[in-house]
């Protein structure tokens, strides 16, 4: 069958034949990691994001406006990691040229495709070429002249594909780390996959989400260190508003007094809510003047609060309460409060004791999503919060976060949980607000990082050659040794990373690691570096079997 126009439940069925054909694909985005290490993770974030778009789609009206507004606001707040970011911002500027529109033709989704590509740009602060944004921007721009041509949407978005498959197959020759891992850009696949899905729709395939490959991302939280004593507003009311033409902030203004925590984002059209208020048949009445309610969603806090005091089981507690990363409060307000991410107990433990307030217990293979992050920022209590993603792949989705909060939040880049450690301790209490900033951003690069962990398959880079299942270092972003041995591998990126001018050195052992073999590498270290001061803690992290901090 012919479309030369999209209604709006045909745009809804193909944006979630293209989430579904990403999500049954996701393993092999996976695969297509630079680094030849077990966290490949850029098709388990993008699936995650457009996976929260099609759940909104599913709930929205079939209007192109209201389908249009799901994926930007379910991209939004699902985004998980780098790649997941940029397809929200791609979904973004999308959605925003195709709810102007009563009618799409190939014309109006090809300008779409190209505010789409301008969004996403101005998103990221230094664009890299050769990336899904290259994708992207190169098959948004030839859909301009394929409109001028093709009426009828199969044959155009085949083209649209076509394209996008013919600049990702150039990736390598923009990127050297694609062409010596031998791979093409995983972002860039995946949107090629999202293409893909769109057009089996258009061809009559319904797609459905393959059984075992659905995606269950749980981010943990540490509940011990947000517990109050009291809770001065006991329910946690979450719930989305379908609109027209009404302001997220006049809504806001309207129940600023009914509780805390509130968290009212959104568009025009939809708006999202999120409030602790002892009050919430109130607040829901006032929303329902505005439009129409949906994933309602009412949580006692002092039933749960009480279930973790009384030292109930965390199986009993989760299935009782399914206690998400808000629905806990600290008691005294602070004026600065701190969350982080990070993975392994005896890390989230060492944060803790430095005076984080929050940590999201994640990082590789487990970014958590924008609102993941826009939940623990609202369940401290403080205006000021900083905030310290310890992974680069999850530096943007926190500044998407900061983007939407009406806090004040200052997202400290780190990129790993030993600079989030030498960040915080310099934060002095006497300093004022900016001379922190200044001082906690620029201890980061006071600190070196390494990493031992495995690899997942053969491979060339940087000029080490690696075989699938030996041992690897990393440092600085780079392939530093390979090699049989976890303790030959451990030495040699010892060597590449410590020299007479190292002062602490600090080894993290994983949760495969034993404490003997994390104190041969201290007296390895040592020996070699007498005058450094050299400490062993317990990280117990997955995947690392040691984290390096040099300074």
């Amino acid at each position: 069958m012919k479309y030369t126009t999209l209604s709006g439940q045909l745009l809804k069925e193909m944006l979630i034949n293209g989430a579904y054909e990403l999500e049954n694909n996701k393993e092999y985005i996976n695969s297509l990691n630079v680094f030849p290490v077990p966290d490949g993770d850029t098709g388990t974030n993008m699936s995650a994001t457009i996976m929260s778009a099609a759940e909104e789609i599913k709930a929205a009206d079939d209007t192109i406006e209201s389908v249009a507004n799901a994926a930007s606001m379910g991209s939004l707040m699902g985004a998980r990691g780098n790649s997941g970011v940029i397809l929200s911002q791609l979904l973004r500027g999308i959605a925003k040229k195709l709810k102007e529109s009563d009618e799409i033709d190939t014309d109006v989704f090809a300008e779409a495709l190209n505010e789409g590509v301008a969004t996403a740009y101005r998103a990221v602060m230094k664009p890299t070429e050769g990336t899904i944004l290259t994708v992207a921007r190169e098959s948004a721009e030839e859909s301009m002249l394929y409109a001028q041509e093709i009426e009828d949407f199969e044959d155009f978005l085949v083209k649209v594909h076509e394209k996008a498959e013919e600049t990702l197959s150039r990736t390598p020759d923009m990127l050297p780390a694609l062409k010596q891992a031998g791979v093409v850009d995983a972002g860039g696949k995946g949107l090629c996959l999202i293409y893909l899905g769109m057009i089996k729709r258009l061809q009559g395939k319904i797609l459905s989400k393959d059984e075992g490959t659905s995606i269950k991302q749980e981010v943990k939280v540490d509940k011990t260190s947000v517990i109050s004593n009291e809770i001065e507003f006991g329910y946690c009311t979450e719930f989305f508003i379908k609109t027209k033409n009404q302001n997220p902030d006049d809504f806001k203004n309207e129940i600023l007094n009914f509780g805390d925590s509130l968290v009212v984002v959104g568009t025009e059209e939809l708006i999202k809510v999120h409030i602790h208020t002892n009050r919430p048949g109130d607040v829901i009445n006032k929303a329902m003047k505005l439009g129409e309610l949906s994933k309602i969603k009412i949580d006692n806090m002092r039933e749960q609060h009480e279930s973790i005091i009384s030292n109930e089981s965390e199986e009993n507690f989760h299935e009782k309460n399914s206690v998400s990363l808000d629905k806990v409060v600290i008691e005294t307000e602070k004026e600065y409060a701190m969350v982080a991410v990070a993975a392994g107990d005896g890390i989230v433990n060492i944060l803790k004791d430095l005076g984080v307030d929050f940590v999201i217990e994640g990082g590789q293979t487990m970014n958590p999503s924008t609102h993941d992050i826009l939940d623990a920022i609202n369940s401290v209590n403080s205006n000021n919060v900083f905030v310290f993603p310890n992974n680069k792949n999850i530096i943007m989705a926190a500044e998407q976060a900061r983007e939407i909060s009406d806090k004040n939040v200052i997202v400290i880049p780190t990129k790993s949980v030993p600079e989030s450690i030498t960040s915080i301790i310099s934060f002095n209490p006497e300093l004022s607000l900016e001379e922190n900033i200044s001082e906690m951003n620029e201890v980061i690069g006071s600190v070196k990082t390494g990493q031992i962990t495995y690899a997942v398959r053969d491979t060339v880079f940087n000029d080490v050659e690696v075989k699938e299942g030996n041992y690897i270092g990393i440092s600085a972003g780079n392939l530093i040794n390979s090699g049989e041995s976890l303790k030959e591998t451990a030495k040699n990126l010892v060597d590449s990373m410590v020299d007479e001018d190292s002062e602490i050195i600090t080894i993290f052992y994983g949760n495969n690691t034993s404490e003997e073999e994390a104190f041969e590498v201290e007296g390895y270290i040592q020996e070699k570096c007498p005058s450094a001061e050299v400490s062993v803690n317990y990280g117990g992290q997955p995947i690392y079997y040691y984290i390096l901090s040099v300074e």
